[in-house]
Formats: C-alpha cells, sequence, structure tokens
C-alpha cells in the first residue's frame, strides 16, 4: 500500500511544477471535482470547478505565458485541519517579452485529501505580473469596461 502525499507535499509538487514549466503535468495533482478559487484575479474567471478545467486552463497558460517563474521565500503553515495547509512565498517573475524582472508576493490556502488537491484558494500579486509585461494599460482598460 502506497502513502498519501500530505498537503505540505501535493503544494511543493504544485510549485516545483510550476518553477519547471510542468504545466501538463498540473492537473492530476488536482481531484476530478476539485475547485480553484484565484480571489484577486482582476478580470476573467475567478472560479475554475474540475480537473479537466483545470487542464485545460494549465495548457493555455503553458502555450500562452511569455513569464518564467521562480519561487523563493516559501514558508508553509500547518492548521488544526490535516487537510488544510497556507502557503506563502514569493516569485521572481522574469518575462521573456519585455525583459522585465519583478517580485511576486502569493498565499495560497490549500485542502488536500487523499493526497489530491480539493479546494484551493489562491491570491497572488497580479499588479506585479501586469507590470512585467507591461500590461498596466490593458489591465486599466479591461477593468474600466466592467
Amino acid at each position: 500500500m502506497s502513502e498519501t502525499r500530505s498537503p505540505r507535499e501535493v503544494f511543493q509538487e504544485l510549485l516545483n511544477g510550476i518553477s519547471e514549466r510542468r504545466f501538463s503535468e498540473l492537473a492530476e495533482l488536482y481531484a476530478e471535482d476539485a475547485v480553484v478559487e484565484t480571489v484577486f484575479q482582476p478580470v476573467g474567471p475567478r472560479r475554475f470547478e474540475g480537473r479537466s478545467v483545470l487542464a485545460e486552463r494549465f495548457a493555455e497558460v503553458a502555450a500562452r505565458s511569455p513569464i518564467e517563474l521562480a519561487s523563493k521565500n516559501v514558508v508553509i503553515r500547518e492548521t488544526d485541519d490535516p487537510e488544510v495547509i497556507v502557503a506563502e512565498w514569493d516569485y521572481e517573475v522574469h518575462h521573456r517579452g519585455t525583459g522585465r524582472t519583478v517580485e511576486a508576493s502569493n498565499i495560497q490556502v490549500l485542502r488536500v485529501r487523499d493526497g489530491l488537491i480539493v479546494h484551493s484558494r489562491d491570491f497572488h500579486d497580479h499588479l506585479a505580473l501586469a507590470v512585467a509585461g507591461d500590461n498596466l494599460p490593458d489591465l486599466v482598460a479591461a477593468l474600466a469596461a466592467e
């Protein structure tokens, strides 16, 4: 019988997969009915439901994203619920198109059951990502249109 991965181990796999751009593997870390909420996403959907939807989203990111992410300052906090961790970290974000490098802070609250992510609330610094890509005018226009 194999041992189930802990929430800490699953988060570390997720973080490593993102930093190493192994996007095609990431959906396998999620349960079939997983829910991911990107709470501070400035425009577009903020809730994604199901492994297949997440696989599509990761495929989009793999195909379109001009950024490279290197994680640092990772802190993982256990909670009184053994399924839940709170992770804090920074990404060094390098945008290949603009050549800019910025730092983006992140917090993720993960619920992991039977070695798979069942729920995630993600708090990412989307403004830093917009700065890296020189996309602030586009972001402002999109926000004004809502």
